[in-house]
């Protein structure tokens, strides 16, 4: 055997047997992890595993998008999104995230009903592959859960393979008292099959049945959907839901060590395959919990930076940023080769665990009740108490900062832009929602005829109607698309800006949120300033201790700070990102 086959096989052994340790059906993890290689096609001659720590840098900038965001009648709504991106966005972001682009029964494509064909009526797999020629693809591996409709579930109703035991059951006897899931629905769901009724787990809704990686039969399904997508383009992996992975009754069921566990098992392969390929952890979970999926810097290579969203529109409605600063201080600096992956908004909602131990309930009630003044809905859970518990704000971005907690107000765009200039100035990789680029607001008419809360933000565009609304400086569509192009192209430039730079937050008042990003061959400072508050703000330069010798500048306007003013003047919602580097020539 090939040394580097051994060492990998050694080290695929290794995982199996964290993960199956109590799995009585499973101890040969030595053939276990022949198949696993093999499944990958790791079974030849391999070269040695490449140790990165440069995946990415200042000018990464990342789309979300569904499939179906952008349409033409008349043509695949793959081929329109590529064609889209390339008119508007190609000098803009480098990185698409398509959500889920395969064939699904609900939740708008997370119910996969096929794991490894293209929804035809989005387009085929032609079309993902030019789409990744030109952007680097981030995909979701939907892996908890799959559709009830799927071929797998028909196969576990009928007794046969593949999927006889592909999913989870649990007795209505067990103790399921301390399972935490987003949803109100009953977790078990009762179903006829030829061995009688079981009952399935659910943890989001009866069409989303969970798998059981228990099963090793699973993994190995899995690790052959996961080469397909690495041949098909795909650099990225979004695991979905994957903090629910791995169930113990008696226990919460999320978290636990066998699906840190899978998750670097997933790492060890996908790297051999391609060393550039990169796995973010989707686990819309309290803080302490999320940050664990960085293991050791073998889990996870980026998180969902999850508390930013919560946090920062609070901030922005009270005018106070107390909790937010405090928040960032007791965020750990990302290893070199991990990163924070920031968003302020999502195909999801905003959700509110990530904020738990960060804000107050009532602080989290002035939230929710602030943003249903301004259009939005409240998704509930239930606790293991059975007590109901807001889990997430459903809204448009653009309508949540329409106004402060005082009601809506004029400032709205200045505000929703501040928000914005925030997140891209943070240590990690910005990822913009299409429609905040687009400045699309909340669809009623979507909500209505769904029933769906999370509708409200996932509105479809005629590309004529969207073509029309970016070119039309007149409208809020090209304000905010213009406002938000020139930040990021400022951002794309700042060796500070890189997603591993030094940051260290600034101790200013409530009204004035600050922190300083230095670049790793030290030779660039940037103090990004941002009025958060309704009204001006004023902020001695003495308060960041700039050195008054050197000539200093704010890349947002392109002017040179005069240090022998005393003091700087921020307008309401203002963001100043104050660099000792000329911006013409970062320009260059």
């Amino acid at each position: 055997m090939d040394v580097e086959l051994r060492t990998l096989t050694e080290r695929v052994i290794l995982h199996l047997g964290s993960i199956y340790k109590h799995v009585d059906a499973v101890k040969d993890y030595q053939s276990l992890a022949a198949q696993i290689i093999q499944a990958a096609r790791l079974n030849q001659t391999i070269k040695p595993p490449v140790t990165r720590l440069d995946y990415w840098d200042q000018s990464d900038v990342v789309m979300i998008s569904y499939a179906d965001t952008i349409r033409q009648a008349g043509h695949p709504p793959l081929q329109i999104l590529h064609k889209f991106l390339n008119q508007h966005f190609s000098d803009v972001i480098n990185t698409v995230h398509i959500l889920p682009f395969f064939p699904f029964s609900s939740d708008d494509g997370f119910a996969v009903t096929d794991y490894v064909s293209v929804n035809a009526a989005h387009g085929h797999w032609d079309d993902i592959e030019n789409i990744a020629n030109d952007y680097h693809l981030m995909a979701d591996l939907v892996i908890n859960h799959c559709s009830s409709q799927s071929h797998w579930f028909e196969n576990f109703k009928k007794g046969i393979d593949p999927g006889r035991d592909y999913f989870f059951t649990a007795s209505p006897q067990d103790d399921l008292s301390q399972v935490v899931r987003p949803r109100t629905n009953p977790l078990l769901h009762e179903v006829k099959t030829v061995n009688g009724s079981k009952h399935v787990w659910c943890t989001f809704s009866h069409d989303q049945i969970d798998l059981n990686f228990a099963n090793p039969q699973v993994l190995l399904e899995f690790i052959e959907i996961i080469r397909l997508y690495l041949a098909k383009g795909v650099r990225i992996f979004r695991l979905d839901a994957i903090a629910f992975l791995w169930k113990v009754a008696g226990s919460n069921c999320l978290n636990l060590k066998q699906t840190h566990e899978i998750v670097r098992l997933l790492r060890t392969i996908i790297e051999r395959i391609r060393p550039d390929a990169m796995i973010i952890t989707e686990t819309n979970i309290p803080n302490r919990e999320n940050l664990a999926y960085f293991g050791n810097a073998n889990e996870a290579h980026c998180i969902y930076n999850f508390s930013l969203p919560p946090l920062l529109l609070n901030t922005l409605i009270t005018g106070n940023c107390h909790h937010l600063k405090q928040w960032m201080m007791s965020m750990p600096p990302a290893q070199l080769g991990t990163a924070y992956f920031n968003f302020i908004a999502s195909h999801d909602g905003i959700g509110l665990r990530p904020a738990k131990g960060l804000l107050s309930d009532a602080e989290i009630k002035t939230l929710t009740n602030t943003m249903q003044k301004f259009g939005g809905r409240i998704s509930w859970r239930s606790g293991p108490d059975g007590e109901m518990r807001a889990y997430e704000v459903n809204i448009a971005l653009f309508d949540a900062l329409k106004g402060t907690v005082k009601g809506e107000d004029q400032s709205g765009e200045d505000r929703f832009i501040c928000a914005h200039a925030i997140m891209l100035a943070l240590e990690g990789i910005p990822a913009f929602y299409i429609h905040s680029l687009l400045a699309t607001g909340n669809d009623y008419e979507k909500l209505q005829n769904t029933q769906h809360n999370r509708a409200i933000n996932r509105h479809c565009w005629q590309l004529q109607e969207v073509d029309k609304a970016l070119n039309n400086p007149a409208s809020q569509h090209a304000r905010i698309y213009s406002r938000l192009k020139k930040l990021i192209s400022i951002r794309r430039r700042q060796d500070a800006f890189h997603p591993n730079a030094t940051q260290f937050t600034l101790h200013l008042s409530n009204e004035l949120f600050g922190f300083w990003r230095q670049s790793m061959d030290h030779r660039q400072s940037i103090f990004c300033i941002n009025n958060i508050a309704d009204e001006t703000a004023t902020m001695s330069y003495s308060e960041i201790n700039l050195i008054s010798h050197e000539p200093w500048y704010d890349l947002v306007t392109g002017k040179e700070l005069h240090l022998s003013e005393g003091t700087l003047t921020l307008a309401p919602y203002q963001t100043c990102w104050i660099s000792n580097n000329r911006p013409q020539l970062l320009l260059e």
